[in-house]
């Protein structure tokens, strides 16, 4: 039962590793130190075994818009965590047609409680799902490091299931076919402590909600 934030990946050796990515659909690669996902009228993904548990764990990356490309409603970059329901699902959806970030817990592909941001890719750069003690949270992050916190809601139970499944998605209605791309799951950047730390924040593994996993 290993918790979500246990799963890293840095996308740094140009290939998707089969023994984290087991569930992968779609032409995804790995280029430029990144995962590259199809945002087609297909439907494309990197996605893990349904082998972990959000329960006091986090699913965090940064996220890379596709184009609008003249889609006619929707051209998406999607970071999911499923549950074993369909339609049963929490994480990020961003639309590069409106120009919207959705926050979302969904329950038969429904969210009535739904929040929405006007999309900035600096201030939503990166994006975490996180659970603790009984609360779901919605953060995004310019830098990894310093976190804002955009929802919160009281966990559903299946978050503590041990058979979840994360995803990293693209697909579009319409258009032309471009990419979504996603860096660094679940490695994020040390926040700098002192004034004195003025070097380039390095990467770190968090695999559990802690201290420095507050929002910010």
């Amino acid at each position: 039962m290993p918790a979500l934030g246990t799963l890293v990946d840095d996308f740094d050796d140009g290939v998707r590793d089969p023994a984290k990515w087991p569930g992968s659909y779609g032409d995804v690669t790995e280029a430029g130190g990144r995962a590259r996902v199809p945002c087609t009228t297909d439907y494309s993904a990197y996605a893990s075994a349904p082998v972990y548990t959000l329960a006091g764990s986090q699913a965090a990356c940064r996220m890379y818009a596709p184009a609008a490309g003249g889609a006619a409603v929707e051209a998406l970059a999607e970071v999911l965590v499923l549950s074993s329901v369909g339609g049963t699902d929490a994480g990020f959806s961003l639309n590069a047609v409106t120009g919207v970030l959705h926050l979302i817990a969904r329950t038969g592909y429904t969210d009535p409680n739904e929040v929405t941001l006007p999309y900035s890719p600096s201030t939503h750069a990166w994006v975490r799902l996180r659970e603790t003690a009984g609360t779901l949270a919605w953060d995004t992050s310019a830098d990894g490091a310093t976190w804002t916190t955009r929802r919160t809601a009281p966990s559903p139970a299946w978050t503590a299931d041990t058979n979840l499944v994360v995803i990293l998605a693209g697909h579009r209605d319409s258009g032309t076919g471009d990419y979504c791309e996603f860096d660094n799951f679940n490695l994020l950047r040390k926040a700098r402590l002192a004034a004195t730390e003025r070097t380039a924040p390095t990467l770190t593994h968090l695999a559990r909600t802690g201290p420095g996993m507050s929002g910010g």
